[in-house]
């Protein structure tokens, strides 16, 4: 399967991010494991979660996906075959949250200890936290390369302000810099990446790994009425889709989709991973089956005409 380089570091990914959201969440870790197996088992190879995964469900405290992915690393002994994205920043508790060198140095260490690994891949500033200068937290990732528990650093809900700043930084001081970007990008949401961070990544070689790929399972085709929205947890989030831009995108969707014998997901992904600078898109999923149908996005290499279509009935 074709690999892409993350930025200028030596990491290569395959185009699709199994995102580790759901662990603890929607799925519990016997399952997890299972879709963890069937994604590895096919080439795939980037898995990414944070901390904060999932604190947001009732009787968690955060720390359940980390937790979930380092049980499962440890029993299938595929440590060396995957790359581990996690990130830091976002509130674990009362005062747990930020960006200084304090809080960094003790949350690296207790991701590595839920992960049960010596180190992290991808370690990502999850949420920027613009009263620490930018140096203080770039320095801090400076000694977790040193020491061996970091390989490549990267960065999500952060200002292009802070964003160029930082790679500035990195630049002229010789602090390590974002290789990788994780914003909200899919094809409905497209304007505030394109307008505001797609300049920035192809200045500087920034790789991206959107999340929210199927704008919240909205591009799946599940979602098209407020009654689907009620069946889902997850499904909130997609009234804010059901406009007639979105239905419009939909009808897009559905229109490749048979074109090309697949599901709307399966576009969708496709879509993004050809993108100009996208290493892989970030999608979860809670069967088997439903990751098969993103799986398949990898092989479907949609031709101009069915770019030019989803790029019109998604323009802002």
């Amino acid at each position: 399967m074709e690999k892409r380089k993350l930025g200028r570091s030596e990491l290569t990914v395959a185009p699709l991010a199994f995102g580790g959201n759901v662990f603890g969440w929607t799925i519990d870790e016997p399952n997890s494991f299972k879709l963890l197996d069937a994604f590895t088992g096919a080439g795939f190879n980037l898995i990414d979660t944070a901390d904060v995964y999932s604190k947001w469900v009732s009787g968690n405290k955060g720390g359940e996906s980390e937790t979930i992915i380092g049980n499962w690393l440890k029993q299938s002994g595929k440590r060396e075959q995957v790359i581990i994205a996690t990130k830091v920043g976002g509130e674990m508790g009362p005062q747990q949250k930020g960006t200084s060198k304090a809080y960094i140095t003790k949350a690296v260490e207790d991701s590595l200890r839920r992960l049960q690994t010596d180190y992290i891949d991808l370690y990502q500033t999850h949420f920027d936290e613009e009263t620490t200068p930018v140096e203080e937290t770039l320095a801090t990732y400076a000694e977790l390369i040193r020491a061996g528990k970091v390989r490549v650093i990267g960065t999500s809900n952060m200002s292009p302000e802070r964003l160029t700043l930082s790679l500035h930084n990195s630049e002229n001081y010789g602090y390590p810099r974002y290789e990788t970007l994780q914003p909200e990008y899919n094809l409905y949401d497209r304007q505030k990446f394109e307008t505001s961070y797609m300049p920035i990544c192809e200045e500087h070689g920034l790789s991206v790994i959107p999340y929210y790929a199927l704008a919240s399972g909205f591009l799946s085709g599940k979602y098209r009425s407020k009654a689907d929205v009620s069946k889902s947890p997850r499904g909130q989030k997609a009234l804010s889709y059901l406009n007639d831009r979105g239905m419009k995108i939909l009808a897009a969707l559905d229109e490749v989709a048979a074109r090309y014998k697949t599901n709307p997901a399966s576009v969708a992904i496709a879509w993004l991973a050809q993108r100009p600078g996208i290493a892989a898109p970030i999608a979860s999923a809670t069967s088997v089956e439903q990751l098969e149908e993103l799986m398949m996005a990898s092989k479907l290499g949609l031709d101009q005409a069915a770019m030019e279509q989803l790029n019109g009935a998604s323009a802002f």
